[in-house]
């Protein structure tokens, strides 16, 4: 996929994000559409639906969740769990990678029905808590079932399971605590680098006047810097069409071996969403 198709569907994806929240009709039907649950790499497995990602980071027969999509496919996320020979009662830690309703609703019932521990950044903790998108958007602020954390993890902070460790690295601007998580693992003996970094569009957000976030603007500017910083043989969004993770593993499952290898790719990601960002800033300061 070249990246100009690729920013056409990230396109479309904030678009439908904007729509969703307002209550709209929204054209993008494969956040609810199932997909069948796949290995991406080492101890990573995909068990998301078509247009949202959950991913499943296994030690043994434990794992880490990162993400449970919507509510409504919460179930859809379990029955792939369960599908790849787990059972949810294996699943001992959810994290998330920011507080909007297309990413956490189904965290609650995910979260019930396995017993998990939910670690989150303090920066979304009050989001997640109280159900509510944080900060002024465009569009009325999307709901979601409430759900507790039962630690609060630090910028920086490492989350172990068992051999796995995943390191929480503030990305904050598309909300507060939007998280970037990344680990290693080992595939067909090579050690890959993976990075499952949080969106930095800014998707419906108040960038002047924003009094529940007020150091949006500069917080947008650190998140860039880090994610340029970053060290990625391996990208794994939170909306699969940002790097094509479906695309790559049918490649792989056709002979690809290395299709989910690429490590120019979150820097192109990173420039295309820092133009995108600068492009908006500038529309909505002639707005104001």
């Amino acid at each position: 996929m070249s990246m100009r198709t690729m920013m056409r569907r990230v396109l479309a994806t904030v678009v439908a994000v904007t729509c969703l929240a307002t209550g709209a009709r929204a054209d993008n039907a494969a956040w609810s559409e199932p997909a069948k649950p796949f290995h991406v790499v080492g101890n990573i497995y995909y068990v998301g639906t078509k247009g949202l990602s959950a991913y499943l980071i296994a030690s043994g027969r434990q794992a880490i969740l990162l993400d449970g999509t919507l509510k409504s496919t919460a179930s859809q996320v379990e029955d792939n769990i369960v599908a790849l020979g787990f059972k949810l009662s294996d699943v001992k830690i959810i994290v998330t990678s920011h507080a909007h309703y297309d990413h956490v609703a189904g965290v609650a019932q995910i979260k019930r029905d396995s017993g998990a521990r939910l670690y989150a950044l303090s920066a979304d903790r009050w989001a997640l808590e109280n159900g509510l998108h944080d900060g002024e958007t465009t569009y009325r602020r999307g709901t979601f079932p409430p759900v507790k954390v039962d630690h609060v993890l630090a910028d920086g902070d490492v989350v172990r399971l068992g051999d796995v460790s995943m390191k929480a690295t503030l990305t904050p601007g598309h909300t507060p605590g939007c998280t970037t998580w990344s680990t290693s693992v080992t595939e067909a003996g090579r050690a890959l680098d993976v990075v499952f970094p949080c969106s930095v569009t800014v998707a419906g957000n108040r960038l002047f006047g924003n009094k529940r976030y007020p150091g949006i603007v500069a917080d947008f500017d650190k998140s860039f810097d880090r994610l340029s910083a970053m060290k990625a043989d391996v990208v794994l969004p939170a909306h699969p069409e940002f790097a094509d993770v479906l695309g790559r593993a049918r490649r792989r499952d056709a002979g690809e071996t290395d299709a989910f290898v690429d490590p120019d790719l979150l820097g192109k990601i990173v420039v295309q969403s820092r133009a995108a960002f600068k492009k908006e800033l500038a529309r909505q300061k002639a707005r104001q």
